[in-house]
């Protein structure tokens, strides 16, 4: 796989309290990945990206809400969630790459 693709699967981390708990308590980080992104297609591209060792990979298809966008209704995209469990002893740098 080139780097233009694994990018296209991989679109950004995801940065909160409760994926920095998560990264403490369980090394597991979380990405917005492609919604046609397969989990076998998310562990290449995290080990090729990071040169870690991915354990498991956990996907979450997230909904996108209704909003009032100047007094009509919208509808923000759905998206796909990426929890990715590393190896003991490793990590990545989700700050650097942000």
């Amino acid at each position: 796989m080139n780097d233009a693709k694994l990018y296209n699967i991989i679109r950004a981390p995801r940065v909160s309290e409760k994926t920095a708990r998560l990264q403490e308590v369980s090394n597991q980080y979380v990405f917005e990945v492609a919604t046609d992104a397969t989990k076998a297609d998310i562990k290449v591209a995290i080990e090729k990206l990071f040169d870690v060792k991915v354990e498991a990979v956990n996907v979450v298809n997230v909904k996108g809400k209704s909003k009032a966008f100047r007094f009509r209704m919208g509808r923000r995209a759905d998206w796909r969630k990426a929890y990715v469990k590393l190896a003991e002893g490793q990590s990545i740098d989700v700050m650097a790459t942000a």
